[in-house]
């Protein structure tokens, strides 16, 4: 399959699961959203797993930001990406407090940037990073927004990878490029989904 045809594929499918995603509103993205958070920090993953790499959810991404707080009052590291400027790649840096964020490209909440509170990504076996998506397929490919921030970083990351979504908006098979990477398992608000190897 050429490139402009997987592309074209991706993007129908995108428009098809966003507003999907967005007629899910008020007390029951309220509700998923919290069996989401509940799900992850009842896992063996949150136990054993010191370090957690979190995303700022923005307009209806699903909201994990409880799974923050939590990890910070049970002592665990928290870090949050920050997009780097003029490029279409991202980095972590750890925060204390989600105050520490502060609005960002395309509005989202980043931390500041301060080098010494930089996630070594290639010394990641302790860690978990928690990625958002617009949807999923059984055997942990996404989709996003388009834009490769998530496949760019995670290429040369070591850590666990798990994919946070809503159950329905998880398919049989998304078409991808080589570049895709996919998560280890899915957190659902009905329980952990373990991906299927091609």
């Amino acid at each position: 399959m050429q490139v402009n045809d997987i592309k074209i594929r991706k993007d129908k499918i995108r428009e098809r699961y966003k507003s999907e995603r967005r007629a899910v509103t008020g007390e029951e993205k309220a509700r998923l959203d919290d069996g989401i958070c509940k799900t992850f920090l009842s896992s063996a993953t949150y136990m054993y797993y010191d370090t957690i790499l979190m995303y700022s959810p923005v307009r209806d991404e699903i909201d994990i930001n409880a799974i923050a707080y939590q990890a910070l009052k049970d002592g665990k590291k928290v870090a949050y990406p920050k997009c780097v400027a003029g490029t279409n790649k991202m980095d972590f840096y750890y925060v204390s407090s989600l105050d520490e964020l502060q609005k960002g490209t395309f509005g989202i909440l980043e931390p500041s940037g301060d080098e010494s509170k930089k996630v070594d990504k290639t010394n990641a076996s302790n860690t978990v990073c928690l990625i958002p998506a617009i949807v999923f397929d059984r055997s942990g490919y996404r989709l996003g927004y388009g834009k490769g921030y998530y496949d760019r970083y995670l290429n040369s990351y070591n850590g666990v990878i798990l994919g946070i979504i809503y159950k329905r908006l998880i398919t049989d098979r998304l078409p991808k490029g080589r570049f895709d990477i996919r998560a280890n398992a899915l957190i659902t608000e009905e329980g952990v989904i373990s991906v299927e190897r091609d």
